[in-house]
């Protein structure tokens, strides 16, 4: 059983001022009542916490050791009154954010700088992962709240839409000088690289206009996109990758877009969180903040 908070606020004056009757002034209690609750600690502890006479009122070894403790609780139920009324300012709390590695390299670990100074009270982590094991976790809250371009059907995932994702065909140069690639059908002669053959960056362009017809030699998943770009610098073959990824390598023409005017479908950068999270707010206005930010 724990005592009552009005018992405590009666034993601390009382503790104070070593006086029921002047304690039972400072409560707005009479002096009987005053008496009342400190027996009814007393009767919790099990140990009498003042020796009281006609002529004083001293603490018992169990009262001193009472006394810091009792100001601690009281002024612990203070300050949760005052945090749910929003005067302690922001509440410390630890927010888990998955990302995959390029992604969270190139756009979410800079902007952590920017999300602590919007968030003063939040100390973020990050986790790196894949797409399907980014939503796994954050379903089961071992990750808070995830960015990526998953596709996702699960009800208890909620999202917020953060920028669009553009995706190319590329390959070296070199690649496409001693295959040129001019028509969808020449793409028969080349490898294709992706990150999951489940859940594959090609299908942007398979499901575009014009898609269907791109077949290609074989298809090797690599498991990220950062080594399916290093094996099409490589000069080994072509894919579909985020135009933000490789946007560099295009300027720098290390990199090339193949059959530029075909139709390839874009996505949307989102910011996952469960549905039923309370921090949702929270992660509405993580949201807001990465918007302000190009992915690069």
């Amino acid at each position: 059983m724990l005592p009552p908070l009005d018992s405590l606020r009666c034993f601390i004056e009382a503790a104070r001022l070593l006086n029921f009757r002047a304690a039972s002034r400072v409560v707005a209690l009479t002096p009987a009542a005053l008496g009342q609750r400190i027996k009814q600690l007393e009767d919790i502890v099990g140990r009498p916490l003042f020796t009281r006479t006609s002529r004083k009122v001293v603490l018992t070894e169990a009262g001193l050791a009472f006394v810091p403790y009792a100001r601690e609780a009281v002024s612990a139920a203070e300050r949760c009154l005052q945090a749910g009324r929003g005067e302690l300012g922001p509440v410390p709390q630890e927010v888990v954010i998955g990302t995959r590695h390029e992604l969270g390299m190139s756009w979410v670990v800079p902007m952590l700088p920017l999300l602590r100074k919007q968030h003063p009270g939040v100390t973020f982590h990050v986790y790196f992962g894949s797409g399907n094991d980014l939503l796994l976790r954050v379903r089961a809250l071992d990750v808070h709240c995830a960015v990526g371009s998953m596709r996702v059907g699960d009800p208890i995932i909620a999202t917020e839409a953060l920028h669009p994702e553009h995706y190319v065909l590329v390959a070296s140069p070199k690649l496409l000088r001693d295959r040129p690639v001019r028509t969808a059908a020449d793409c028969a002669r080349h490898t294709l690289f992706d990150v999951n053959l489940g859940m594959p960056l090609f299908s942007y362009l398979r499901d575009s206009p014009g898609g269907a017809s791109f077949r290609f030699q074989q298809t090797i998943a690599m498991g990220t996109i950062a080594s399916v770009r290093e094996l099409v610098l490589w000069g080994e073959g072509l894919a579909v990758l985020p135009q933000y990824l490789v946007a560099p390598d295009l300027k720098a023409k290390r990199l090339q877009r193949v059959l530029p005017k075909q139709p390839i479908q874009q996505d949307w950068f989102r910011l996952y969180f469960r549905e039923d999270d309370p921090r949702r707010a929270l992660f509405e206005s993580f949201a807001q903040t990465m918007r302000t930010q190009e992915p690069r």
